[in-house]
């Protein structure tokens, strides 16, 4: 049965804590913490698999004098199903199965953004000299990272320059000096398209603004697929039920949440003398990602921000025991988009598709009820020929719908007894566009300022049942033996004994 969706504003980020903090999901940590690696540990280690609270450290080495400026920060905000069922306007206990299906049409739900005079976010305006990125306690999250990264959960907005359509993504930028941050840019995304736009009209700068500390919706949207020329405050206002309220920039041409936390704007140099020295960084892959090398900079040219800031920032890289924000949303969005890749595509028969939080939407499980054969191939080549699949679907495993994709092992029994490699089960597909930051791939091939992206050769596991086999008139025509589970009689007889068997404890299925 579908759960119903009561969309919700929030408000801003204050509103999003206030609402996680009544419903028990928020932690406070009241003791000291280093923003030195320690605070970023402890992240680390408390996320868990999905299960782990959001939280609110309120006092941080070195930012927690009457004088400072910034003393708090957010993280983990979006680190659970539950979390994100509530950001969805859903009740906390929603299946990951049911998440994706809502996935499936949350980006359509679209309301514009209004644009006000003004917002807490200007309650502070700091340009020329009092310009310092130092005054907010960004995290050296990781011990191997390159230095501390001030952008990690940050929307970063910059608008095309021909189509004047905003775009809101996430990226990494790190904290180089008090008005530079240098970014990790892939040609193939949207934050790409824009910089190679700027460049192809001549443009010597490139606008931008980052957003830290608004409502859930804001990171979620950011991290999602939405198409291209879509603007993703639309989609963030037909999440929340309401208009996201915008507010002018003071520097440059671009719109921010009213009432964020931080706003930092700026402009990016196309001339390459003009990059600064980033990386390497803790990526979303669970490896040190990304070398150092010069990278596109923002040259800050204004920070906005309200009375006593809330910082927002996110600790990348899903592990197993330990799931990032990026992982639990990417695992029901990239699943949904996938999903409607695959219905936009024609392909018939579609039941369930999900990806596993732990790998962030690389591998990719798609349940299907078979027609003809090699219907699974048409899966993979649906998918790897959508632009969805940049940075996901490395490798697709379809199954029959009698396997439950939620459950592992039924996904893996699935691959150990219908998968046979010389029949075509496992199909390669080589050097297609990919993801940079892979391990996997090769160091020279992960260098996005030389090719724009990486480069995968990507794998379909055929785990169906092979319709190319011949029926067997033993088996009454059917192609594959039956499996040992007991009939639905034998099944219900002997469940109806399972008490008085002193089996109660046991149930199974």
């Amino acid at each position: 049965m579908s759960v119903a969706r009561k969309p919700v504003a929030f408000g801003d980020q204050r509103g999003w804590i206030d609402a996680l903090r009544e419903a028990g999901e928020l932690r406070e940590i009241g003791a000291e913490v280093d923003w030195n690696c320690e605070l970023g540990t402890i992240v680390r280690l408390a996320q868990g698999p999905g299960d782990g609270p959001a939280m609110l450290f309120n006092n941080i080495k070195d930012y927690n004098g009457p004088e400072s400026r910034c003393g708090q920060l957010f993280a983990n905000g979006l680190g659970s199903y539950s979390r994100l069922a509530m950001m969805l306007g859903m009740p906390r206990e929603t299946s990951a199965r049911e998440l994706v299906r809502v996935a499936r049409t949350i980006m359509q739900e679209r309301i514009k953004p209004v644009t006000v005079a003004t917002g807490p976010v200007k309650d502070v305006i700091l340009k020329g000299d009092d310009i310092d990125l130092f005054d907010f306690p960004s995290p050296h999250w990781n011990r191997v990272d390159g230095g501390r990264y001030i952008i990690t959960y940050a929307g970063c907005v910059t608008r095309h320059p021909v189509t004047g359509v905003m775009n809101v993504g996430i990226y990494r930028g790190m904290l180089a000096s008090r008005t530079e941050i240098p970014m990790l840019i892939w040609r193939a995304q949207h934050i790409g398209n824009h910089f190679t736009a700027y460049e192809q009209a001549g443009l010597k700068e490139m606008p931008i603004a980052f957003v830290m500390g608004w409502e859930p919706a804001m990171g979620f949207c950011a991290g999602q697929p939405v198409p291209p020329g879509v603007c993703e405050y639309d989609v963030m206002g037909g999440i929340r039920g309401e208009p996201v309220e915008l507010v002018k920039c003071e520097t440059v041409d671009l719109e921010v949440p009213a009432s964020a936390e931080i706003v930092i704007e700026g402009v990016i140099s196309t001339d390459p003398k003009d990059f600064v020295m980033e990386g390497p960084f803790a990526e979303f892959t669970g490896y040190v990602a990304g070398d150092r090398s010069p990278k596109p900079t923002c040259r800050v040219t204004c920070i906005t921000h309200r009375n006593k800031p809330v910082m927002s920032g996110a600790i990348e890289g899903s592990l197993p025991g330990s799931y990032s924000e990026n992982a639990v949303c990417s695992s029901i969005m990239r699943a949904g988009t996938a999903w409607n890749v695959l219905d936009n595509a024609g392909v018939p028969g579609v039941t369930d598709v999900f990806c596993p939080p732990v790998q962030v939407g690389i591998n990719l499980l798609v349940s299907i009820k078979q027609t003809y054969r090699n219907q699974a191939k048409q899966v993979a080549n649906a998918i790897w020929g959508s632009s969805a699949a940049h940075v996901r679907y490395k490798h697709i495993t379809v199954v029959d719908d009698d396997i439950d994709i939620h459950d592992y092992a039924a996904v893996d029994w699935a691959i150990a007894y219908r998968v046979n490699a010389g029949e075509d089960d496992v199909i390669i597909m080589p050097s297609t566009f990919g993801a940079g930051l892979d391990p996997s791939t090769r160091r020279r091939d992960r260098n996005a300022a030389l090719f724009g992206t990486g480069k995968w050769n990507r794998v379909l596991i055929d785990a169906t049942i092979n319709l190319d086999y011949d029926p067997d008139p033993d088996l009454g025509g059917a192609r594959f033996p039956p499996t040992v589970w007991p009939s639905e009689e034998d099944e219900a007889k002997a469940r109806a004994r399972w008490e008085e068997l002193g089996l109660a404890a046991a149930k199974r299925g």
